[in-house]
């Protein structure tokens, strides 16, 4: 630990030198490195109490055999106080120094498909939708929505939307994988309980820094955009088809009326998805376990269900359920959230 202290309080005196350079204001670095000085400055400041503490607590110790019988029954009672604080700031210090993914103060862009299932499938990933735009709106997380395919049965065959907000990345990115929904389906006339998925994918919303694209490697197409788009629609080259060479990834983009608006979405896009591609490359260095709940990356693998018959939400890489469906889609999954990031901590720590 006092390896530790020792490197943190020496790189946040370097840190707090080179902010202090008023040039610092024009590189495009400053708000990373403002933000790593906050952390480091509250980090040497748990380093700093963890020190008082344990100096009050040897001290009220060798006042406890005091022939002051007063004084040591003092003593004793400021032990009893000190306890709980520093067991608060040995949480506190593992905390913060427990590894971070780099990406978890990103914002996200969330791609929802609807899957197995026809027209349900596309009905649950209406649903899952509503259930993040009602959790965004709960957390006062800005969401736009950068292009939607609808179905004929009011659903959505696909729909992706840009997250906004403080930690997006870290809130949201075990939403990712298959969403598998058992209920029966309002054009069931028998009664029959159906299966259906829908897949999510969370990118962290990559910046031209993160992920560099050679123009050498696009192929840009533009054409005339086919859905929504006002009285555009049909009459100008507005929608932009971009292919990544290389790995062969493609990205349309046609809800806006402009041809540049509509290029600078799929753009970020596809940075979005090279950046989850080179995440999940790092990924597979992970251990066994950690996989199973980051998950892979073709996102074959079942994370959750919805039992509207048993009104049951299971995540399945967890091994937690819960009640109350209806709640869940209305935005209420605060539980599940937490539960899956502390599984992550858990298995940070004990990698580390």
């Amino acid at each position: 630990m006092d390896a530790k202290e020792t490197a943190a309080r020496a790189e946040l005196a370097e840190l707090d030198k080179r902010l202090a350079d008023p040039n610092i204001f024009s590189n495009k670095n400053y708000p990373k490195l403002a933000k790593k000085q906050a952390e480091l400055a509250k980090l040497v400041e748990l380093f700093t109490e963890k020190s008082e503490l344990e100096e009050a607590r040897t001290e009220a110790s060798q006042l406890t055999s005091a022939s002051d019988n007063e004084l040591a029954e003092l003593a004793k009672s400021e032990l009893a106080e000190l306890e709980p604080k520093i067991i608060a700031n040995e949480l506190a210090l593992t905390e913060a120094l427990t590894p971070k993914d780099p990406n978890d103060d990103k914002d996200v862009i969330m791609e929802i498909r609807a899957a197995a299932g026809g027209d349900e499938a596309s009905l649950f990933a209406g649903d899952l939708y509503r259930m993040y735009a009602r959790w965004c709106e709960n957390h006062s997380y800005k969401l736009e929505l950068m292009s939607e395919n609808p179905s004929e049965a009011g659903g959505f065959k696909e729909i992706i939307f840009n997250v906004r907000g403080d930690e997006a990345y870290k809130n949201l990115k075990f939403e990712a994988g298959v969403h598998r929904v058992q209920r029966v389906p309002v054009t069931e006339s028998q009664g029959r309980i159906h299966t259906s998925t829908a897949t999510v994918s969370v990118l962290p919303e990559a910046e031209e820094t993160d992920i560099e694209i050679d123009p050498k490697d696009l192929r840009i197409d533009v054409y005339r955009s086919s859905g929504h788009g006002g009285q555009s629609v049909n009459t100008t080259d507005s929608a932009v088809r971009i292919t990544h060479l290389p790995t062969g990834i493609v990205v349309t983009q046609q809800d806006e009326k402009s041809q540049i608006k509509n290029k600078d979405k799929a753009m970020s896009v596809l940075r979005s998805r090279l950046l989850q591609m080179k995440i999940e490359e790092e990924q597979k260095a992970a251990s066994t376990k950690r996989k199973s709940l980051i998950g892979s990356g073709d996102r074959s693998e079942k994370i959750r269900t919805y039992n509207f018959p048993q009104d049951r939400i299971t995540d399945h890489r967890i091994k937690y359920s819960r009640s109350n469906i209806e709640a869940a889609l209305d935005g209420q999954i605060d539980d599940l959230i937490e539960k899956l990031q502390s599984a992550e901590h858990e298995l940070i720590s004990q990698a580390g």
